[in-house]
């Protein structure tokens, strides 16, 4: 039970403690590793798309292993990577960590959740070969599919890879 507050008490005996910590000094971003670039993170080859949480993407990707269509010559583990990389792309642009959709979008636009045209077959074959060993051949598949593509619904890049719009989607055309 409570103690009236007129009750004299030490201040060792009391149950809250009166002791306020002290205000924090100033923080200055000047760690070596720190951005304090004035455009912010730095942009260029082999930089890729900063987002949080993105490993999150390597653990959906598995929701899809057995929906996606290959073909003769293709292996999961490529297809795998090259979709996640390009799904952690949309999430980052997005400005949140990776969610179903984002996968859906990154394997639609390849062509990997239908029966994908023949031409772009022959186009993507040859990117997707050993990417999942290659973090430069993932780069190429992500920055291939540009952001217009990455803010499409899954269901309209689905629609218009089976429309044989493919190219447009990757900024081919």
């Amino acid at each position: 039970m409570a103690q009236p507050e007129y009750v004299p008490t030490l201040p060792a005996d009391q149950t809250r403690v009166s002791e306020r910590l002290p205000v924090p000094a100033s923080w200055r971003a000047d760690r070596p590793a720190e951005v304090v670039q004035r455009g912010g993170q730095p942009l260029g080859k082999r930089f890729g798309v900063i987002g949080p949480d993105q490993g999150y993407a390597i653990k959906l990707a598995h929701l899809f292993e057995d929906k996606l269509v290959l073909t003769t010559g293709e292996h999961r583990a490529d297809v795998v990577a090259g979709g996640v990389c390009v799904a952690t792309k949309r999430a980052a642009i997005l400005g949140r960590a990776p969610v179903i959709y984002d996968l859906e979008v990154g394997f639609a636009a390849w062509g990997y959740l239908t029966q994908a045209p023949a031409d772009l077959l022959a186009y993507r074959k040859p990117l997707f070969a050993e990417c999942a060993h290659h973090y430069e051949q993932q780069r190429a598949i992500a920055d291939q599919v540009p952001e217009s593509t990455l803010r499409l619904a899954p269901a309209d890049v689905r629609a218009r890879v089976g429309a044989g719009g493919w190219k447009a989607l990757l900024g081919l055309s």
